[in-house]
């Protein structure tokens, strides 16, 4: 969802809600398979978490990478785009790519000798997912989800004050 430029506070909240959603589906995913002995593989669950990285390039503006110089656009006809033309912005509009890895932690061994997947001496390796770190992050990420809701609230409010001056 791109807005436009004089809303930007709109797209970062809107960014981060987003990665926040996606945590929370990993982490409902990871409780509700926290029982799981064998996935398809027929190996243990093993957790899942996401790793979030941005596109670098378009319209970067990382004015802290060592080297890089920034120069003012020139006072022309392009120099004030409109952002719902500009068809390049439209093709990479939110610049983040997801990564879903997996933890490859060892689970808990449990003696459970009449268990279907237990080995030969009678234990059977259970998922690695621990469900009280699961709630921790589903907690902290139901927070940053909030605080960005708040942040898009009030950058409504501020640009309906700014409409009535």
């Amino acid at each position: 969802m791109k807005v436009g430029n004089n809303f930007s506070g709109f797209n970062i909240s809107a960014k981060g809600m987003r990665v926040q959603r996606k945590k929370m589906n990993l982490i409902a995913e990871n409780i509700a398979n926290a029982d799981t002995v064998r996935d398809s593989n027929g190996d243990p669950y093993r957790r899942k978490y996401l790793m979030v990285n941005e596109i670098e390039g378009l319209n970067s503006n990382a004015s802290n990478t060592p080297g890089k110089v920034l120069r003012l656009a020139g006072s022309g006809e392009t120099h004030i785009q409109n952002p719902f033309l500009n068809s390049e912005v439209k093709q990479n509009e939110d610049r983040l790519i997801f990564n879903v890895q997996e933890d490859n932690s060892e689970g808990e061994v449990v003696y459970m000798p009449d268990h279907p997947d237990a080995d030969e001496e009678g234990y059977v390796e259970m998922s690695n997912v621990n469900i009280i770190n699961e709630m921790v992050e589903m907690i902290a990420a139901t927070r940053s989800y909030e605080a960005n809701l708040t942040a898009i609230q009030s950058s409504k409010q501020m640009n309906k004050d700014a409409l009535e001056i």
